[in-house]
């Protein structure tokens, strides 16, 4: 059995894709520090699969603490979720950022070189591209500066694994996620935000549970049809397969090249309201919202051509925006009555 790392991997991407290589009859080990995650989730995960993978409390920063988890544990390939995330935060703490996502990024690439660890996913994001100019995004899309630290540190990200996979044997795919929204179907995993939200769906969440009073509706006055911002909206589930997909792509060596990057987005844009509205009827509720300016670091519009990941990974994205929301609402109730 293959044995896969998953860093960050108690994290809301992470807790997903470990259900899913679960699933595919991966064998899993967890790093994570829990800066941004739950302990917990290991249990969550556990009562999904029936089978508790490996767990590692690690900072990645820690050079010494990374080296010897890989001296003791074999593992036949990585994927790298560690990082924080939020665009609004990084403009106001940008070391931090850059600290976290680039020395974690590194320490985990050397102890690749030196303990013989072949393949490697690599959590990117479509803030690579910035603004682009046109839509939708595809892979040949040329990267502008991203409009925050968050952007930049995953862009950093993907120029170092440029070069490390130009002078090693080793094989690397970046995913480019849009905007990742939804929960596991069973309500038992989902995104858990600390302290108050940065994305959109969680937001919506606890307004609608009361937690929020109100949520903010950062800008009307975009070259929109409704004047909010454009995004491409990604059930988590949907992400999770794809990194599935990508993963036994590398240990089945069906990499047409040493480093390949994917689109993940469903390749429809979505507006703010038209998520706020979607999630109002798909759940029959009502969300106390309040336009407010634009915030910084945001851009117009930003979605996905997906044409790349379904020729090359085999993979379709299958949730629809709404199932994504009643998923989101059916978790955030469950955390109510815990």
């Amino acid at each position: 059995m293959n044995k896969i790392l998953v860093t960050g991997g108690l994290g809301y991407i992470g807790s997903h894709t470990v259900v899913a290589l679960q699933n595919a009859g991966y064998e899993v080990v967890i790093i994570d520090d829990c800066s941004n995650a739950e302990e917990n989730f290991l249990e969550r995960i556990t009562s999904i699969t029936n089978i508790k993978p490996e767990y590692f409390k690690i900072d990645l920063k820690d050079e010494n603490s990374v080296r010897e988890f890989f001296q003791h544990n074999k593992v036949n390939g990585i994927i790298h979720f560690a990082a924080y995330k939020a665009v609004g935060e990084s403009v106001q703490k940008p070391l931090m950022y850059y600290r976290n996502n680039l020395v974690g990024l590194i320490n985990v690439l050397e102890s690749m070189q030196d303990f013989d660890v072949n393949n490697i996913i690599f959590s990117s994001s479509c803030t690579v591209y910035g603004q682009a100019d046109v839509m939708p995004i595809d892979e040949q899309t040329p990267l502008k500066k991203p409009e925050s630290p968050y952007g930049k540190t995953k862009q950093m990200g993907e120029e170092i694994l440029e070069d490390f996979s130009a002078v090693s044997s080793k094989n690397v795919i970046c995913l480019r996620y849009f905007n990742p929204v939804g929960a596991h179907e069973s309500a038992k995993i989902g995104e858990l935000p600390k302290g108050i939200p940065n994305n959109l769906v969680p937001y919506v969440t606890q307004t609608a549970a009361g937690i929020r009073e109100c949520l903010s509706v950062w800008g009307d006055d975009y070259p929109t049809r409704d004047g909010t911002a454009i995004r491409d909206y990604i059930d988590v589930n949907d992400l999770a397969d794809a990194h599935v997909k990508a993963m036994t792509r590398l240990i089945e060596n069906k990499n047409k090249t040493a480093l390949e990057f994917f689109n993940l987005g469903t390749g429809t844009g979505s507006t703010v309201l038209e998520v706020v509205n979607a999630f109002q009827d798909a759940n029959n509720i009502k969300v106390n919202y309040q336009i407010q300016g634009r915030r910084e670091g945001d851009i117009v519009e930003a979605y996905a051509n997906n044409t790349l990941a379904k020729t090359e990974l085999g993979w379709i994205p299958s949730v629809s925006l709404e199932e994504s929301l009643r998923n989101s609402w059916k978790w955030e109730q469950g955390l109510r009555a815990e």
